[in-house]
């Protein structure tokens, strides 16, 4: 179906509303036949009814075609006008879009489903666009542009009122336009529309605060996108915040500068070679360096190793020396305090990365503690470390982040930091099965060669190359066995793209 250029839109639409009430005056019989009858203007297709959905979120995974019949089936009670339009024109599906919005009705896209629909809606009349099946149990009415403009001619003076119906919902989509017939059904419902590109709310500052100001209002959410939208939901709606604001960890806008090492042990680190207090003032001296260079913003950093890889066996046999928590402690409560960010890092040696992470559960549900997994250190059963280099499965990483992703949501805690160090393809086996779809967690592929710079670029682009979608990257200064170390304007004028953690060690 075509409409002329010259077509006043706003005239079809009054033609449409006679259309609509010449159809009402009809009475169809179960046989089939009709006979004529008055039916006065408070009659005409005004009545729609909706309905307050009862799941608070409700995640629609369809198609664009079936997507309006889902709506409406969550949203509407009753509809004596539906419009329905060919599923295969577009521009059929666009008139009649904006004519059912003007009515206040909905509009249904003629896939196998919609029939039952429309018995379900009680629908009386229907007004179809473009070539549709046979409507059963309804009047219809074809709409096009010869009868609107006939209409426009012989009842110009009619209008109609818009349904005065409310549903106490909002509906979600990443694309309006894409999903015009199920919004256009939405709004004929009262509910109210939220387009949230990213599928993710703690990205759409509009969306956020809509959602924030009406934290009882059901959720519908169209399309399979949105199938992690449950923690990012509950964050916008709680005012769940990073300890240095905003939702979101990464995000591009943020980059972490880092003391890497373990409390009291020099050799570890940069982080061990000073007191709690002296540390602090330490990153927080690192930290202006990169804040003169950029007006991102830069999070002060510690990176704490909590297990240390070790030479020897000990009692437990697993080659890695678990710090207690409460030694940890007085370095994370001042870091909180501070302001500085805590990322917890984990040399395993022969035990795996979640049953050493679940011994810091409690400091793990501080909303400023992140996790490192470093699998250089993560050896096999007859490994010894310095004797060869550790490695781990995709599938042991991901055991981890789902432990982590499920702490994070239950406890109501800020998106998390979850680091993942590599110097080789080698150490992440089959890294291409990483899943970092978890909205709990802020993945960051940390890149930790040592050595010339030359050598250190290569290890930069190499280990980029055909990284799982959504990382972020980390960048690694040592200061002893870099050739040389790069000051703080080197590290941001020549890694590019500019890190989202930057570590010393």
């Amino acid at each position: 179906m075509s409409v002329s250029s010259g077509l006043n839109r706003a005239g079809i639409l009054t033609g449409l509303v006679a259309v609509v009430l010449v159809a009402a005056a009809l009475v169809v019989r179960p046989d089939g036949s009709s006979d004529s009858a008055t039916a006065p203007a408070s009659d005409t297709p005004t009545a729609t009814r909706s309905a307050t959905p009862s799941a608070a979120l409700d995640v629609v995974s369809t198609t664009r075609l079936r997507a309006p019949v889902e709506v409406s089936r969550r949203l509407l009670e009753s509809s004596p006008t539906v419009v329905l339009a060919d599923a295969t024109d577009p521009a059929a599906q666009q008139i009649a879009i904006t004519s059912a919005s003007t009515l206040g009705v909905p509009v249904l896209l003629d896939t196998p489903e919609a029939p039952a629909e429309i018995d379900r809606l009680g629908a009386t009349t229907v007004l179809t666009f473009g070539r549709v099946a046979a409507v059963r149990g309804a009047t219809a009415v074809p709409v096009d542009e010869a009868q609107a403009a006939a209409e426009i001619d012989r009842r110009r003076e009619a209008t109609g009122r818009r349904s005065a119906a409310t549903a106490d919902a909002i509906v979600m989509t990443r694309s309006a336009s894409s999903n015009a017939a199920a919004v256009a059904t939405a709004r004929a419902a009262g509910a109210h529309v939220l387009e949230v590109p990213d599928a993710d709310p703690r990205t759409d500052p509009e969306a956020a605060r809509y959602l924030a100001e009406h934290p009882d209002h059901p959720v519908i959410a169209l399309g399979s996108s949105f199938t992690q939208v449950a923690y990012p939901l509950d964050v916008v709606r709680k005012g769940i915040e990073q300890p240095t604001g905003g939702h979101l960890a990464l995000g591009g806008k943020t980059t972490y500068t880092a003391m890497y090492g373990h409390p009291g042990a020099p050799q570890l680190g940069v982080l061990g070679e000073q007191g709690v207090q002296a540390s602090i003032k330490r990153v927080e001296r690192l930290d202006r360096k990169y804040r003169r260079e950029s007006n991102r913003t830069f999070v002060p950093t510690f990176e704490i190793i909590a297990t240390v890889a070790s030479a020897s066996a000990g009692k437990d046999k697993n080659y890695s020396a678990e710090a207690k928590i409460a030694d940890l402690e007085p370095l994370v409560d001042a870091a909180q305090k501070a302001g500085v960010y805590v990322i917890l890092d984990l040399q395993p040696g022969r035990t795996d990365f979640l049953t050493q992470a679940k011994r810091y559960r409690t400091l793990l549900e501080r909303p400023h503690v992140g996790l490192a997994l470093d699998p250089e250190w993560r050896l096999g059963r007859k490994q010894k470390h310095m004797v060869q280099i550790g490695s781990v499965s995709a599938e042991e990483i991901n055991r981890t982040a789902t432990w982590l992703a499920d702490l994070t949501r239950d406890k109501a805690l800020p998106q998390k930091i979850f680091v993942l160090h590599q110097f080789s393809l080698s150490m992440i086996k089959n890294r291409s099965r990483l899943d970092t779809s978890r909205p709990e967690l802020a993945t960051v592929i940390h890149v930790d060669g040592s050595g010339p710079q030359g050598a250190k670029q290569d290890t930069w682009r190499t280990l980029r190359r055909g990284a799982p979608a959504g990382v972020g990257w980390g960048w690694k200064n040592f200061v002893d066995e870099d050739e040389p170390m790069l000051t703080a304007a080197q590290t941001w004028r020549r890694v590019k793209p500019h890190p989202d953690l930057i570590t010393y060690q």
